[in-house]
């Protein structure tokens, strides 16, 4: 497939989302002023031959309301919709920066390591339930461990690293990998069977980010300054997150397991927030300020 027809597709998935409900006039419209119109409008054939497309690369229908002649997204599995809005909003920004060439000079990125090698890899194994094997580099220990087979389960994004969680065999237990921390990584012929009783999205739904631990599900309180509120309204910590909006303050609660991970994400907002309840996470906070504040006084 060319990239310009790539494109295409992408474009017109992102218009019509962003436009909710469009006829085809409009639409028309608006590809006559796309980069790839030349001014002329969309064949009705062509459309048909993109939304065929769109439906078997993204699993994406673009519906056509017979009362109204527009067309629409229909919303579908919330997890899945925010797979495939990763996959758009990925790909689009991969197409204009391949076209910014002259001023990559003056565009700053963060990067994705774990996504270079091992990820087109680790997908495959995912969609053809085969075993993987590698070798691992945790920071936690100075020598890596050889030959680990997992049976991969899911794979998650957190902080710009890419991890798979599946069931070590060896150890019989589900255990997180970074990607970046493998070396060696290779797909094996033997494949596996999903336990009927897992699911991924059940198995994660209680976590901040990538530490899946069984412990206590707690509901959580913190206030938050009105300026700090904007920023957590806008990019919510967890799933679970509602907000009740005071005079210069907001009091957000959520309900997750309480993991390190989600702690140091407490701790790295600084004296924005304030921790309101659960009373031992509370004393976590208190406790790592304090360490903290001891290496000064040394």
């Amino acid at each position: 497939m060319s990239k310009d027809l790539f494109s295409r597709y992408i474009w017109l998935v992102d218009t019509i989302k962003r436009y909710g409900h469009i006829t085809r006039e409009e639409l028309n419209v608006r590809w006559k002023k796309s980069p790839f119109s030349n001014g002329e409008p969309l064949p009705r054939r062509t459309f048909y031959n993109y939304r065929v497309a769109i439906e078997e690369l993204f699993k994406i229908n673009i519906e056509c309301n017979p009362s109204t002649f527009e067309y629409y997204i229909e919303e579908g599995d919330t997890h899945n919709e925010s797979v495939t809005n990763w996959l758009l909003n990925t790909t689009a920004m991969n197409n204009v920066l391949s076209e910014s060439r002259d001023v990559s000079n003056r565009i700053f990125i963060e990067d994705v390591p774990s996504a270079r090698e091992f990820l087109a890899s680790v997908i495959d194994a995912l969609k053809e339930f085969r075993q993987i094997k590698f070798t691992y580099q945790p920071y936690t220990r100075s020598n890596a461990t050889p030959d680990i087979v997992v049976h991969p389960y899911f794979l998650k994004i957190f902080r710009q690293r890419w991890y798979i969680t599946g069931l070590n065999v060896k150890e019989e237990k589900i255990k997180t990998y970074a990607l970046d921390r493998m070396r060696d990584m290779v797909v094996l012929q033997e494949g596996f069977e999903m336990p009927a009783d897992f699911d991924a999205e059940s198995y994660t739904k209680y976590s901040f980010g990538i530490v899946f631990s069984q412990g206590e599900i707690k509901n959580v309180s913190i206030k938050a300054s009105s300026r700090q509120a904007k920023y957590l309204r806008a990019l919510p910590l967890h799933s679970s997150q509602q907000e009740m909006i005071h005079d210069d303050y907001s009091i957000f609660t959520y309900r997750l397991r309480i993991t390190p991970d989600f702690v140091q994400e407490l701790l790295s907002h600084g004296p924005n927030i304030t921790v309101i309840d659960p009373p031992e996470l509370k004393a976590m906070i208190i406790t790592s300020l304090e360490d903290s504040l001891a290496n000064y006084k040394k």
